[in-house]
């Protein structure tokens, strides 16, 4: 039976190697499985699949979730609930920046919302990206997806430094303390939030309860059909 020495995994800061770093997957035995894809092998065999392109040293999402805390704290990000969202949107001219992917937003989001992926589909199929969606696959992931390198340049086109904005995802996380949770819980919303204010966005709000909330509460839901 094969055995893995190491493989791409999603979501982690090790499964990004530089531009001079290999993914190495060791296999021995009469049957090869890489990430989940089954081939026949007569020996021991090692493959190693090279990156094309320089990757970040650290994504976002990769950052410590406590240091990323504790920079929105600085910088007085705080969560809305739901109710709160709709007011400040009606009454102080905020901007709810909806985050989920495309196909999520267009199946219902706040009347006014503005859609901005923070994370997509991977695209490319350089030797890395293959390696990553071969480190999804082994999980059963089949759409594996990458932070946007596109998400601030796109919300800049958007919306200027001084915009108020309220990030939202589904459920989105929290920064709130819990007896679980005593530094709150991460999301991908939260993780936008950080990614705005690094990039001098001065009034960012985080939707708590994500749009599942909002859904859940009652309030104005709009669809767009392709």
């Amino acid at each position: 039976m094969a055995s893995l020495t190491s493989i791409a995994t999603p979501y982690r800061s090790s499964s990004y190697p530089s531009s001079s770093q290999a993914l190495r997957v060791k296999l021995t035995g009469n049957t090869l499985f890489s990430a989940g894809v089954r081939s026949s092998a007569t020996s021991s065999s090692l493959l190693t699949i090279r990156s094309a392109a320089t990757k970040p040293d650290k994504p976002a999402a990769d950052v410590d979730w406590r240091q990323k805390r504790e920079l929105l704290l600085e910088k007085r990000v705080r969560g809305v609930d739901v109710k709160e969202a709709l007011r400040l949107q009606k009454e102080n001219n905020f901007v709810i920046l909806d985050v989920r992917p495309e196909a999520e937003y267009k199946e219902g989001h706040p009347p006014g919302a503005i859609n901005v992926e923070m994370y997509r589909l991977i695209r490319e199929w350089t030797p890395w990206d293959i390696a990553r969606r071969l480190g999804f696959a082994f999980f059963g992931i089949f759409s594996g997806t990458e932070e946007n390198p596109e998400f601030i340049q796109s919300v800049e086109a958007k919306l200027d430094k001084e915009a108020k904005i309220i990030v939202a995802c589904s459920s989105a996380g929290t920064m709130k303390p819990t007896q679980n949770l005593p530094e709150g819980q991460q999301s991908r919303s939260l993780i936008a939030a950080y990614v705005l204010v690094l990039n001098g966005y001065k009034n960012v709000f985080h939707l708590e309860g994500g749009i599942y909330t909002w859904s859940k509460e009652g309030l104005p839901i709009e669809s767009e059909e392709d």
